[in-house]
């Protein structure tokens, strides 16, 4: 490809200091450099812009540089301009050169520029498109007029014909004075300056879009595209740019229910907060609420309990849905419990996930009603949403380590920091406008009636919904415009795990309210999280609500539309919101602490706030209108357009009177500014009264064929116009048009390159790089335009940060394109084209511009005043702009529009008919940018305006065009064929015929019957096509072609299948029909049915002018030169110019013409051979049975059929195997038919019924290819040795070593045992000293589980590894990229990714390192998927063909094929081109019958014993009420169904079966294996939860050996016990013998020699006895399990396994239903009978007892205070539990009255239960409640609980502190009690652990902690206890008492007295609380008592005393 690339390296001598830009300008194609900021007089550049060329380069043509002082406020000043003349350049083609820059006075300045140009040309001249070519006449510059071929009131005129020299035949030119022009360009005030002319009068411009797809069409380096597989850019790819793409696909996608699953697991809770509580988790979806059970007395509760919720709801609804965890203590019967905290998230976070899944990962609970509090606990869940079809990867089910860090596993989406903050979400509601009605008139009359006036009749409010809260406004009576000015405030944790707000208007009413309309508002829109992010925020804006139409209809069938479900058919309001987001401090004191929904009112806004109001101007031209559906073909049509409510007649709703006027001073003072600067133009348009024409007058259709109608508009087209108000938020939807017009391009270009990659062809590399250029081109444009008008008024904070974040993500992927495009190589070009499409991705996500401005527009098809059908075209689409690339794509060109049917009327069939085709032109802009609005029209029209008077409308809209000139045209349609139709008839066929539309003619092809692959090989001719416009205009973009396939049905109309687009090439009169262009050729065009494809059309299109008379052309020509218009009925030159058509050859054919020879595909002789194997499966067919069915294979006309089956049900397999045909082909391997495989069954006299048909769509993988003797496998320099591990090494990742044939080296593939003893004595000494004893495992204890659980780490391990180097590549390719964009933003961003990747990669290294080495378990293979997905469905030779019947289901992507299918045919085909070379047929051994399928086994009837493994089941779907299933297995083949009822495993979803069972059979009768999982009910029938089906067959006969896996090592007794009755040796015997290859030959020394490799192993075995042998067994095997190294035949064994396979249920087609995991061993009964089948029953848990001493206590908190003295103390006692036996909790006695905390118990605890040492589990058997029948099984993992209570008597007791022991891993206890502390709870995971069956015995300290009321950890206590482990037998042998009773007691504590109680000992109590402590109070109170006596007594008596004194007594 040409280009020209200018390196601009740097400018000197600049003066001052700036930032500096600069302009590079090449044939028109500006391209800006960056910024460079900050420079002195040096500004460094280095940039290189490259220009891809379609033409040769001129030697006369210019490059020019601009250089510019750069400035963000005001507009760039220029420095000065370069120009140079790139003559030199063309000639030499490389320049580099330094010159200096002139300023605008052409007077040259110091500034120089220093540059290097290179141009690559290629030789092939191709087209040239320069100046001078069209017609010599004088420049536009000198200002007398243009001549344009290409448009009338050029828009942008491109003459991008490729035709050399056009002359006149074919178009009569008009001239125009070029006044405008110039004039526009003031208008946007820059002088035009003759170079930039906005692409005005350059001929020579190409736009990019069409310089890269010409260049491939015209340049000489790729030969024409001869043909793309149904090509994707075939139609939507232009040429000139009056015609935009059309939308090929028809139906909506979104708004259809679909099926999903949502799966969660719960598997436990830990840290909540609360003591002691009975914690619930509740499970809510929706509004569909699950429980799980209720643990008691626990803050870790572990439940392990799985919920299903079905949904057949669509996306969008679902996704919205709410996910709801919480969790609830004590809930019972009674009350409602109380709620410690929740989790929520939407499902669609869920979906957006990696494989739409969280998996085992941490929830975090906080409480809604308290934000201020923090994390109240988490919950550990799997959450999984399963689509249809979607197939969930689950990670593997076996023993899981518990994940204990829960910071590095939160239930949290990539990205969201673990710390989330509360925040308030500010929803302001203002008002809105343009409401429809909501009531009937007769009400309002009513109403009106009392009321006495008028009233709007709707009573609107708002409903704001966001997760999973409603918040509404107040109600506006009686309001099209109400008034709210309030918001809505939601508290939710930030960043919110909920996607969407859904604002919804609704009315108000007595009975139920009704939604009007409704606007979701995307949080990923509206804020950006990256580090120069920002918080969402929106607006204030107003947002469009669409729905259903807007008539008032009690029952609207079309209400979901305005739930927002499916796309909206009509305006229904607009409604101005803001959106603001708060981060709230929780520590501040005055902060709310409830998160309910708060309403307040907020203040007015100002009318400017959303931007100034502008007058825009509507016009649309209706140019053709077909294909209307017949059922409305008989009334008037009329189209109508509106945009809002503008231009609604029927029902858009009248304006109150304020608004009104309102609008007038508006507009009156619009007008004026309208009239200054229109001045010399619009002069006639006085107060701007134009009314709008909004839709077109009626006219009568008329008849095209039987099934459509067309309206003649011929040469009159009618055109409607509107004018309407908007805020003028134009620059929104200019940006976003830039970002979509990138993408666009990006999208054709890499369908482009798909489509390269797809057909094989040459070069996708250069395609890309282009379209990387392409890309990064387009981005620094869009950085260069869309900084512009930033100080507009109504801009918003989310206009300004969005334009920001928009800037800067498409400055970064201009670089990383830039990048990409140095790397793109030939083998990376799928893994770049990878992340070429996550750009585009992120482009259609930036463009979609979250706030709205203007609406879009509606074009409603209108029959008898009802709207039938409707398209919507969103307006940025057709928004006009003066720049080119911020105009909609569809703004000024012919579009063709299908309409269709509204809402769920669309759905299915009757929405892929389509109701009507427009031809429609539409153009959208500022009423004062209107001059241009007929620019883009085809040329040659004449304006009729509405006759209003006075010659001063100059600038009144047209209301039709009249064309003048017409072209006429003949159309050939060469109808190839078509394939891989969809089934439209009950026979699994279609009787298909094709009609072809073009303008409003229609033709059909004829009928094939029963076939899904038609080649019809039919040219059809319309004759007279008229195409109203300018000829060249036409050749460049004619109309596009329709072609509908359809199924002919005998009774009634024919059945619509597809439909294809496609676009003919066009030859001139003038030009010659020859190559390149013509004759053209086949190409494949995709059939699209609704949304889904239904087959390809293989055909071509041509339209050919036919030429006029010479005598006419000389008139017009006069008359052109009087500047006369020319009136020119053109007259017929006659076909005999046109290239001659060949007569039907056929004669049978009758008057059908063939497709000419140039044009259908060159034939050449191929033999196709068919092995014929068997039939399987045929269902009955109309209620009879199948019973002598024949095959018939069909090819291009050719075929053979199959000897007939006798009889079907004795032996359904053909007894001669192959046939061959021979059939002329194309050489084309891509054009090649399809093969069509039928069965029919032959009945008594001589009837034949079709059973089913399959059609082989591509016969390019049976292709037979000569096997390469030339190829390394096949050289046999020497022998090569393969050395072996004696054993093999088990646990380890082996690095694979590449053999090659050619060196004679010994590769090693594994350590040796030195190695690996190394290796395990490091690890050894890592491990403590003491440990080693129970290193060696005992080979008695092991048994297949040991094996299978090893296997299954095994597995764990490679997915982990594979992670990590995943991973690690992914980082590396970042680096890469990060590396060469310089931007220490990328740096930090991988340096942050690469530190969380090192995390995980340490964990899985740690981990790997951690596992103590295992013992060498021999292993097997899990795999994670079914067999045979791993090997090619073991389709090596056998294929299997589905035979369908019956019409194919409508659903999505045809998800019901499965219940067509009626059979299945079993063989295969080889194809080849004749003559064959000799080699082949002369191989020894070779026999002529069987052709290609040499060594095929016969297919005689075969007995087969079949062994089923079925290990156990995971995941189930439950079926019961209880959320469980009780599931059972039942196994069928053929006739015989094993149903294992009786052992049925109660409430389990995860059960272990463990179970073999032998079938006897006979193939090929019976090899349909199906194992179902049922579920067992007491009453009532059992229900299937999923079912399984494999094909015995395949595998018996395949070439990988899958009747019985190969294991990895061999021995003959033990739990690896070698099952299969043949020995390695003889196998191996056997596969040399039928492989023909030379061995096995044994030699000394442990060697084997097969074919020339030579393998080692060991030669010694032990049996029982421990007796050594010699054998040979473990060579042969060495040899199998490394099969695919041998040459030739060489291929990969199925090794001993387990595979994993999906269960399916049919009702519920394409989810799985649980997984089983299972194997299949078949041994012939021909060979020696197997052995006994291997035992895999489950393991029986072990018994084991603990018993638990608790010695003493310490530092017990005080809980109580004395009565007497209120000193603390505390009556402590310990409980203790093992989880899950919580009925069984122990308690010791009380130790009361301790003061100090300390206490005295020498208490034994007795547990005794039930433990899975291989899964670290308890078994628990329990009955669920006390109407349960059964016990069920629960497994849980052993942890032991101990908690310190404080014992109350009349109260409840107290709880102070618990410890939890996990048995397996818990701290070692601390020596004393004064080194035991709250770290070894809080540090845990750094601490050392060990494991109570290890060690058996243990003593120690442990703290008792609790939460304060903080949340914190706080140390309680103390405990010293003693755990013993021992196994039941042991505890039977020395049984022990629980507390101190017998046997073996422990003796009492030695308790201080103060612990009796006080009534006891009332003294002694007395003696020790009061003496003690108070005994000298005690001694100074009796002394004062003693004191106040004497007092007392000493005033009683003195009184007397002093009387007998004195009296003297």
């Amino acid at each position: 490809m040409m280009a020209l690339v200018v390196h601009l390296k740097k400018v000197s001598h600049l003066r001052g200091k700036g930032d500096r830009i600069a302009k590079v300008s090449f044939r028109g194609l500006p391209f800006c450099s960056r910024v460079a900021e900050n420079c002195g007089d040096v500004a460094h550049f280095n940039e290189t812009f490259r220009w891809p060329i379609a033409s040769r380069l001129d030697g006369n043509e210019m490059l020019e540089i601009q250089v510019y002082n750069y400035s963000k406020v005001f507009s760039n000043r220029l420095v000065g301009t370069f120009c140079m003349v790139l003559q030199k350049v063309a000639e030499e083609g490389h320049l580099e050169l330094t010159d200096t820059l002139i300023d605008e006075n052409n007077t040259s300045i110091k500034t120089s520029v220093t540059i290097e140009i290179r141009y690559q040309a290629t030789d092939g001249s191709a087209g040239t498109w320069i100046d001078g070519e069209f017609l010599e006449v004088p420049d536009d510059r000198d200002g007398v007029f243009a001549f344009e071929t290409d448009s009338l009131l050029s828009g942008q005129s491109h003459g991008s014909g490729t035709s050399h020299g056009r002359s006149l035949h074919g178009s009569i030119p008009t001239f125009r004075k070029a006044g405008k022009g110039v004039f526009s360009a003031m208008k946007l005030g820059k002088i035009k300056n003759s170079k930039d002319d906005h692409k005005r009068d350059e001929p020579a411009v190409l736009d990019m879009e069409d310089l890269d797809r010409k260049a491939m069409r015209l340049a000489g380096t790729l030969e024409p595209d001869t043909i793309s597989l149904a090509s994707v850019t075939a139609v939507t790819t232009n040429v000139s740019n009056k015609r935009s793409k059309p939308d090929i696909k028809m139906e909506p996608g979104s708004g259809r229910p679909v099926d999903y699953q949502i799966s969660i697991t719960v598997v436990e809770a830990r840290q909540l907060i609360g003591l002691n509580m009975d914690p619930v988790v509740c499970v809510e979806v929706g509004d569909d609420k699950k429980y799980t059970s209720m643990k008691e007395s626990t803050n870790c509760p572990y439940y392990n309990e799985y919920f299903v919720f079905d949904f057949h709801v669509p996306p969008d609804v679902l996704f919205d849905k709410i996910i709801k965890l919480s969790v609830i203590h004590s809930k019972n019967l009674l009350r409602s419990g109380t709620l410690v905290g929740t989790f929520k998230m939407d499902v669609g976070t869920v979906y957006s996930q990696p494989e739409h899944q969280f998996y085992h990962k941490w929830a975090s609970l906080s409480d809604p009603d308290d934000i201020t509090a923090g994390c109240k606990g988490y919950v550990k869940c799997d959450i999984a949403v399963v689509g249809k079809g979607d197939n969930i990867k689950t990670p593997h089910k076996a023993n899981e380590t518990d994940e204990d860090d829960i910071e590095g596993n939160l239930l949290l989406p990539e990205g969201i920091p673990a710390e989330r903050q509360w925040a308030r979400f500010y929803v302001k509601i203002y008002r809105a406008e343009g409401l429809p009605k909501m009531n009937t008139t007769i009400m309002a009359n009513v109403k009106k009636a009392f009321i006495g006036e008028n009233r709007d009749l709707v009573d609107p409010y708002v409903q704001v919904q966001f997760a999973g809260q409603k918040g509404k406004t107040s109600v506006q009576k009686s309001s099209y415009e109400p008034i709210w000015n309030e918001q809505v405030v939601f508290t939710e944790l930030f960043p919110p795990l909920c996607k969407r707000i859904k604002v919804q208007i609704r009315d108000s009413d007595k009975v139920n309210d009704v939604a009007i309309g409704t606007h979701f508002i995307d949080l990923r829109k509206i804020s950006n999280d990256g580090d120069k992010g920002f918080l969402p925020t929106l607006g204030p804006a107003w947002v469009n609500m669409y729905g259903s139409t807007r008539q008032y209809t009690l029952m609207d069938e079309h209400q979901d539309l305005n739930e927002g479900i499916g796309e909206g058919v009509s305006f229904r309001a607009r409604l101005l919101l803001s959106v603001a987001v708060e981060i709230l401090d929780t520590a501040s004191p005055e902060i709310i602490s409830s998160s309910e929904v708060q309403v307040e009112g907020v203040s007015n806004i100002s009318e400017s706030a959303t931007g100034k109001m502008e007058e825009f101007f509507l016009f649309g031209s209706f140019l053709e209108a077909t294909m209307v559906d017949r059922k409305i073909g008989d009334k008037p049509i009329t189209f109508e357009i509106t945009i809002g409510n503008y231009g609604n007649q029927i029902d858009g709703v009248s304006k109150s009177a304020a608004a009104k006027k309102k609008k007038k001073d508006g507009e009156s003072e619009d007008e004026e500014n309208e009239l200054i600067l229109n001045s010399s133009e619009d002069e006639g348009e006085e107060e701007g009264d134009l009314v709008s024409v909004s839709t077109t007058p009626l006219m009568r259709p008329v008849i095209t064929d039987r099934n459509y109608f067309h309206l003649p508009y011929f040469e009159k087209k009618p055109c409607v116009y509107i004018k309407s108000w908007w805020q003028d938020q134009r620059r929104r939807l200019y940006n976003s048009n830039i970002m979509d017009k990138i993408a666009d391009k990006l999208e054709e270009g890499l369908n482009d390159v798909q489509e390269i990659i797809k057909t094989e062809k040459a070069f996708p590399e250069r395609r890309l790089r282009g379209v990387l250029e392409e890309l990064s081109v387009g981005c620094s444009r869009f950085v260069a335009l869309a900084n512009k008008d930033v100080n507009l008024a109504g801009r918003t904070k989310l206009d300004r940060e969005r334009l920001k974040s928009c800037m800067r993500e498409i400055d970064s992927m201009g670089q990383q394109a830039k990048q990409l495009r140095t790397q793109v190589k030939k083998n990376t070009v799928k893994d770049r084209l990878k992340l070429a499409q996550s750009f585009l991705q992120r482009l259609r996500f930036l463009a979609d511009e979250p706030q709205h401005s203007i609406p879009d527009v509606f074009i409603w098809m209108m029959s008898n005043n009802k709207r039938i059908a409707y398209a919507r075209v969103p307006s940025k689409d057709i928004l006009y702009s003066t720049v080119d690339e911020e105009t909609g794509k569809d703004c000024g060109k012919v579009k063709a529009a299908f309409l269709k049917l509204p809402g769920k009327k669309s759905f299915g069939p009757a929405g892929w008919n389509v109701q009507a085709k427009l031809e429609l032109y539409l153009w959208l802009g500022v009423n004062r940018q209107r001059k241009d609005f007929l620019s883009g029209l085809p040329n040659g029209f004449e304006e009729v305006k509405a006759v209003k008077g006075g010659p001063g409308l100059l600038s009144v809209p047209p209301v039709s065009l009249v064309y003048e000139m017409k072209q006429v045209f003949q159309l050939r349609a060469h109808m190839y064929q078509a394939r891989s139709l969809f089934a439209a008839d009950s026979s699994g066929l279609s009787d298909p015929f094709a009609r072809v539309f073009f303008s409003t003619h229609s033709q059909v092809t004829e009928v094939l019957s029963e076939t899904l692959c038609p080649t019809w090989d039919q040219l059809l001719v319309f004759d007279d096509v008229e195409l109203f416009g300018e000829a060249s205009e036409l050749r460049d973009d004619p109309p596009i072609i329709v072609v509908e396939i359809y199924d002919q049905d005998t009774v009634g109309k024919a059945e619509f299948i597809g439909r294809a687009f496609a676009k003919p090439t066009i030859k001139m009169c003038d030009e010659h029909y020859g190559p390149p262009r013509f004759p053209p050729q086949l190409e494949y065009f995709q059939i699209y049915r609704g949304n889904c494809t239904a087959g390809e059309l293989l055909a071509a299109f041509e339209l050919l002018q036919i030429p006029f008379d010479a005598e006419e052309i000389r008139r017009a020509l006069i008359a052109v030169h009087d500047f006369a218009v020319p009136k020119i009925k053109i007259g017929q030159g006659g076909k005999a110019d046109l290239p001659p058509i060949e007569g039907s050859t056929d004669s049978e054919r009758g008057p059908i013409l063939p497709v000419p020879l140039g044009i259908r595909p060159v034939l050449s002789r191929y033999r196709i051979e068919v092995l014929f194997w068997g039939l399987r499966d045929l269902k009955r067919i109309n209620l009879a049975q199948v019973d002598r069915p024949r095959v018939d294979i069909e090819c291009a006309g050719r075929g053979v059929q199959s000897v007939l089956i006798q009889n079907y049900k004795k032996n359904p397999n053909f007894s001669t195997l192959v046939k061959w045909f021979e059939v002329d082909l194309p050489e084309n391997e891509l054009l090649h038919p399809p093969l069509n495989i039928r069965v029919v069954d032959c009945r008594a006299f001589g009837r034949y019924i079709l059973v089913g048909s399959h059609a082989v769509s591509s016969l390019r993988r049976f292709i037979y290819s000569q096997p390469d003797k030339t190829s390394n496998n096949w050289a046999s320099a020497g022998d090569v040795v393969v050395n072996l591990d004696a054993e093999p090494q088990i646990r380890k990742m082996d690095t694979v070593v590449k053999l090659d044939a050619m060196s004679d080296a010994v590769v090693k593939v594994d350590m040796t045992e030195e190695e690996a003893d190394k290796e395990k004595k490091k690890k050894k000494k890592k491990k403590k000293g003491g440990m080693d004893e129970e290193e060696e495992t005992d080979e008695r204890v092991l048994d297949w589980w040991s094996k299978y659980f090893a296997s299954i780490e095994t597995l764990k391990e490679t997915l982990r590894t594979q992670e990590a180097a995943h991973a690690e590549a992914e980082e590396r390719e970042e680096m890469e990229i990060a590396a060469e964009v310089a931007g220490s933003k990328m740096k930090e961003k991988s340096r942050e990714k690469k530190s969380a990747k090192d995390k995980k990669k340490g964990q899985t290294l740690e981990s790997s390192e951690k596992t103590p080495v295992k013992s060498r378990v021999d292993e097997l293979v899990v795999f994670n998927k079914e067999l045979e997905s791993e090997f090619g469905d073991f389709e090596d030779w056998l294929h299997t063909f589905n035979l369908y019947r019956g019409k194919a289901g409508d659903d999505d992507e045809h998800a019901l094929d499965d219940d067509r299918i009626v059979g299945r045919f079993k063989g295969s085909l080889c194809m080849y081109k004749l003559p064959l070379s000799e080699e082949i047929t002369r191989e020894a051994g070779y026999d002529p019958n069987m052709g290609m399928f040499q060594s095929i086994p016969h297919n005689d009837p075969i007995n087969v014993l079949v062994r089923i493994y079925v290990v156990r089941a995971t995941d189930l779907h439950p079926a019961d009420i209880n959320g469980k299933a009780d599931p059972y297995i039942v196994i069928k083949l053929g006739k015989t169904e094993v149903k294992d009822k009786e052992n049925y495993i109660s409430k389990q979803l995860n059960p272990v079966f463990g179970k073999s069972f032998d079938i006897e059979a006979t193939f090929p009768m019976e090899s349909m294996l199906t194992v179902s999982v049922y579920d067992w009910d007491l009453v009532g029938t059992d229900d299937l939860i999923g079912e399984t089906k494999i094909d015995l067959e395949n595998r018996f006969y395949s070439k990988f050996r899958a009747t019985c896996g190969i294991s990895s090592s061999y021995s003959v007794h033990g739990y690896n016990i070698w099952r299969d009755p043949m020995k390695p040796t003889q196998i191996l015997t056997r596969l040399c013998k039928e492989g023909k290859i030379d061995g096995p030959h044994y030699g000394p020394g442990g060697k084997v020699k097969v074919a020339n490799r030579i393998f080692t192993g060991p030669t010694e075995i032990e049996d029982e006895n421990g007796l050594k042998k010699q054998t040979e067994e473990h060579l042969a095997l060495t040899v199998l399990n490394h099969w695919e190294e041998i040459p030739r035949v060489g291929c990969k064994l199925v090794p001993e396994h387990v595979e994993t396979r999906p269960l399916l249920n049919p009702d519920k087609p394409g989810i799985e239903q649980g997984r089983i995991e299972m194997w299949v061993d078949m041994f012939p009964s021909d060979m020696p009978a197997p052995g006994p089948a291997l035992d895999i029953s489950p393991r029986k848990p072990k018994r084991y007892e603990l018993r638990v001493i608790i010695w003493n206590t310490d530092e017990v908190i005080l809980e109580d205070d004395d009565y007497f003295t209120g000193e603390k103390s505390s009556d402590i006692f310990v409980r203790g539990w093992l989880k899950g036996q919580q009925e069984d909790k122990q308690d010791t006695d009380v130790h009361y009255h301790s003061l100090t905390g300390e206490g005295n118990f020498n208490w034994r605890f007795v547990f005794p239960f039930e433990y899975l040492v291989a899964e670290e589990k308890i078994v628990i058997s329990k009955k669920e409640s006390m109407f349960s029948w059964d016990e069920t099984e629960y497994k849980i993992p052993p942890r032991l609980t101990m908690q310190v209570w404080d014992a109350d008597h009349f109260s409840a007791d107290d709880f102070l502190g618990a410890i939890e022991l996990d048995l397996n891993r818990f701290p070692r206890g601390a020596k004393t009690a004064k080194q035991c502390s709250i770290d070894m709870i809080r540090n845990e995971h750094e601490l050392p652990t060990i494991s109570i069956f290890k060690q058996k015995r243990v003593k120690g300290w442990w703290p008792f902690v609790a939460r304060d009321e903080n949340d914190e950890m706080e140390l309680t206590g103390k405990v010293e206890a003693e755990l013993h482990l021992v196994t039941a037998e042991e505890a039977e042998k020395s049984p022990v008492g629980l507390g101190r009773n017998e046997p073996d007691p422990l003796e009492k504590p030695n308790r201080p007295d103060t612990s009796l109680m006080w009534f006891l000992g009332p003294l002694k109590s007395i003696r020790y609380f009061i003496w003690h402590n108070y005994r000298w109070l005690i001694l100074k109170a009796l002394g004062l008592i003693l004191l106040l006596l004497m007092l007392g007594l000493f005033l009683y008596s003195i009184p007397g005393y002093l009387v007998k004194k004195i009296l003297g007594a």
